[in-house]
């Protein structure tokens, strides 16, 4: 049975129609027939402060990742395979209609909007979409006015958000105090950490801008500005980013925040390399940038800039005396965030090494506490993990909420709410994914564990995903090689029994910042190449409703490996090492080569742990990493 506590507030959950029928309020003031409200914030966040949720706070769903579109009568929440039973759970469908893409009968966004267009088309009139444009990246805005162009549909950008404006009313007020999410201090990371200084990024950063002739460079990822200037905070759940944006031009920079949070120290280590201003000078001085008498070039990266700023820019191309062009490229500084230089990686190592000892100590516990008779429930787990992540140095917050599911809910990709109700009971599987956030690094990983004996189908299922994961692991591959050519290596294997599962097969990880980045990952979509020092996830899995689900995850960082044709090739070294369960292991069905690899990798977990450990658990580590075969 799936846990009742993963609902929303109940609070949220009754009061959904109310705060619906005030949005449609405004809405009629606009003159709107749909209004968008999207899982992101003005820096397309997906992990986003409480007073920007502005999806979950109207509707109920809390999933990182799904959109809402609101019209005069009815409402649609789009959501992905990952969320599926999430939104049955928090959504009351009887005002929501769910959306589950992929499945057949489902709509996307724009197949509702095009199919309310048809039905407006026949009363002779339009539909117009509303939007907050500081909340849709441009991408997203550029594809609407290209499917768009030809259908009834009306895009409407409303730089006020109505969402919050309903938020403000006085009686939704009394409910909540809403936390200021520009306040907490801003603190600098040493060379020492980083590997570069803010000086060098930047001079790296204007040196691509020089070679694509760009004059301006807006930064509105918070992930890039964090990274470009060695700043951290907390204004973000589990990733320490700021509230920001920023802007590089070819002889100034400028850092938009609340400059009362940063210290006299740390404002004089920046003044030489850039100009602190605060957060709502942004719009001015962007235009300020681009009004310039001689012709300007612009970056935008359409995936990581938002249709606001595009219109900031077009508001002045528009102007007959300004020349200025926009050119629409990757970001630069995404790339560079991503190639982790020695030093990051370096302090990567350290960071999943700690994390790997923290998940290695929960595993010991959780097997002499059963051994032992105790009944343990899912919040038991979460909280000796992450006590464990605590008790090492230099512990600064958890990466995620922590994913600990038992029996039926570890189908449910991203439980985020293990319940002290929840009992682990023999014959079930547990799912622990979980991540800390460390001064060294970002740290993520997840393991599948038996409760008591398995049953023959759970060790099928565990095995086959477990070779998804050594085949992608162990796999080497040439300069170029994209995300989705490796994709479909891990998933083959699952593919031959007709199995798959709905997310990617891994995400790019930074270096003390966000747990998912890109622009790597392994995935169905992902079509940018892997290169050396990029840190990815693997994380193949399987999950089935009600029964539950498996899934196994380490974090690697991509190496240059020896050529034998002058050719360049890359492969995988790890940075997690914790045991895989035994257990679920049929090992007659590993190859010599899959086996070997398994072997190395539990004698290189033995390896690296046994120095750290004191006898007892060694002991306990020595038997979980035994040779198998």
């Amino acid at each position: 049975m799936v846990s009742t506590n993963l609902k929303a507030n109940t609070n949220i959950q009754d009061t959904s129609a109310a705060k619906l029928a005030d949005l449609r309020d405004l809405m009629a003031d606009y003159d709107l027939d749909c209004y968008f409200i999207p899982a992101v914030d003005e820096h397309l966040n997906l992990s986003v402060p409480a007073a920007k949720q502005r999806r979950a706070w109207i509707c109920g769903f809390t999933g990182s990742a799904g959109d809402l579109l609101v019209g005069k009568d009815s409402a649609w929440l789009f959501v992905d395979s990952r969320y599926y039973e999430q939104a049955e759970l928090q959504v009351d469908p009887g005002i929501i209609q769910i959306s589950k893409l992929g499945l057949e009968g489902n709509l996307t966004l724009i197949e509702t909007l095009e199919k309310l267009a048809v039905e407006s088309a026949e009363k002779s009139t339009k539909i117009r979409l509303g939007f907050d444009p500081f909340t849709v990246a441009t991408e997203l805005y550029q594809n609407w006015v290209k499917k768009f162009a030809t259908a009834e549909i009306e895009l409407i950008p409303i730089p006020e958000n109505l969402t919050d404006k309903v938020r403000s009313q006085n009686h939704w007020k009394t409910a909540e105090t809403l936390p200021a999410i520009d306040a907490d201090p801003i603190f600098s990371l040493p060379v020492s950490l980083t590997g570069e200084t803010a000086a060098e990024k930047l001079a790296r950063v204007r040196e691509a801008m020089q070679k694509a002739n760009i004059d301006v460079l807006p930064i509105t990822n918070l992930n890039q500005i964090a990274w470009l200037f060695n700043l951290r905070g907390s204004d973000i759940p589990h990733i320490p980013i700021f509230i920001s944006y920023a802007i590089v031009t070819t002889d100034s920079a400028f850092l938009f925040t609340n400059p009362e949070r940063i210290s006299p120290e740390i404002k004089q280590e920046l003044r030489a390399d850039l100009t602190l201003l605060p957060y709502a000078d942004y719009p001015h001085t962007l235009e300020s940038c681009v009004n310039l008498p001689n012709k300007i070039r612009v970056l935008l990266d359409p995936k990581h800039s938002t249709a606001g700023t595009y219109q900031l820019i077009l508001n002045q191309q528009e102007a007959q005396f300004y020349n200025i062009e926009i050119v629409f490229e990757s970001h630069p500084v995404e790339g560079m965030k991503a190639r982790k230089n020695p030093v990051e990686i370096e302090q990567m190592k350290s960071a999943n090494f700690k994390a790997s000892r923290a998940k290695t100590l929960t595993l010991k516990w959780l097997t002499e506490q059963l051994e032992n008779g105790n009944v343990l429930t899912e919040f038991d787990v979460k909280e000796t993990i992450e006590n464990f992540y605590q008790q090492e140095t230099d512990f600064q917050t958890l990466t995620f909420r922590t994913i600990a599911g038992a029996g039926a809910n570890s189908s449910i990709v991203h439980y985020g709410t293990p319940s002290p109700e929840i009992t682990l009971k023999p014959g079930e599987l547990l799912l622990l994914d979980s991540g800390a956030q460390y001064l060294a690094g970002t740290t993520d990983d997840t393991r599948t564990v038996s409760i008591g004996e398995p049953t023959a189908l759970q060790i099928e299922h565990y095995t086959t995903v477990l070779i998804a994961h050594i085949n992608c692991a162990m796999q080497q591959f040439p300069k170029g090689t994209t995300g989705v050519q490796l994709d479909a290596i891990a998933r083959a294997v699952l593919w031959q029994q007709q199995l798959d599962y709905g997310h990617g097969t891994g995400h790019g990880v930074g270096a003390f910042l966000a747990g998912h980045e890109g622009p790597n990952g392994i995935s169905k979509s992902v079509q940018y190449p892997l290169e050396a020092g990029m840190v990815t996830s693997i994380e193949p899995g399987y999950y089935e409703p009600g029964w539950g689900g498996i899934r196994i995850e380490n974090l690697y960082v991509v190496r240059e490996m020896p050529s034998k044709n002058g050719t360049v090739w890359y492969g995988f070294e790890s940075l997690t090492y914790i045991p895989f369960e035994r257990k679920l292991i049929n090992v007659d069905r590993l190859s010599k080569t899959q086996l070997a690899w398994l072997n190395n990798y539990h004698a290189s977990v033995v390896e690296k742990l046994e120095p750290v450990l004191d006898a007892a658990t060694v002991e306990w580590l020595k038997k979980a990493c035994a040779a198998l075969g």
